[in-house]
């Protein structure tokens, strides 16, 4: 399985397997189960790739591609999300400073990494359906989306399933931040604000191997 794998891919293992340790040291030298929600975090932040290495294979849209991209689109989130993680980090005085900042710096870093990977494939498959001007919006709109599914998840606590189990609550919430914007300025100002940041961030690593070729 692992011989199947990407180079990319492999850096990504060996980049998760870091946190997953530094995660599990903590807890055995501690006993706090403080960072322990990090496993669960990057498993979810690995679906979106998992379904998007799928969705790269095929060459036709069918039913079986719209079910994978809504699945992927719904997941997503999940992985930039992990850099609002931050919000745990604080001075604590059973592990080091610079210990504890490793672990969320690091979980952020893999949460990026997993989204933007993921991105990158599916745009892949978007190449072969849409026209090449209409590919940069289509990522700032996805990108969009996916600020807000990560609004969604940090502040009002939902978790993608809830699309399917509590879909009214969301509707609401999303009519009611749209009718009353100026109520929910905070709102609107996260989701712009960090969609712009991920959009920064994914141009910019797109970027990067024509710079290395340049060299």
């Amino acid at each position: 399985m692992i011989k199947k794998l990407s180079e990319i891919e492999r850096m990504l293992m060996l980049s998760v397997a870091f946190t997953l340790l530094l995660t599990g040291i903590r807890f055995l030298f501690t006993g706090e189960e403080v960072y322990l929600f990090y496993p669960w975090n990057l498993l979810l932040a690995a679906i979106p790739l998992l379904l998007s290495r799928q969705l790269i294979k095929f060459k036709k849209i069918n039913l079986k591609v719209l079910l994978l991209l809504a699945f992927w689109l719904l997941f997503l989130p999940n992985a930039p999300y992990i850099v609002t993680d931050l919000f745990h980090f604080e001075e604590r005085s059973s592990a080091p400073y610079w210990f504890d900042l490793l672990i969320v710096t690091s979980g952020a870093w893999n949460g990026l990494a997993l989204g933007f990977i993921s991105l990158m494939q599916a745009e892949r498959f978007f190449s072969r359906h849409i026209k090449m001007e209409w590919r940069i919006p289509a990522i700032i709109a996805l990108l969009l989306l996916c600020s807000y599914g990560i609004y969604l998840g940090r502040f009002l606590r939902y978790n993608s399933w809830d699309v399917f189990i509590k879909p009214d609550e969301i509707l609401h919430s999303t009519i009611t931040n749209i009718i009353h914007p100026f109520q929910y300025l905070q709102f609107w100002g996260f989701i712009f604000s960090f969609a712009v940041l991920l959009c920064l961030m994914y141009f910019t690593i797109k970027k990067l191997p024509g710079m290395v070729r340049a060299a």
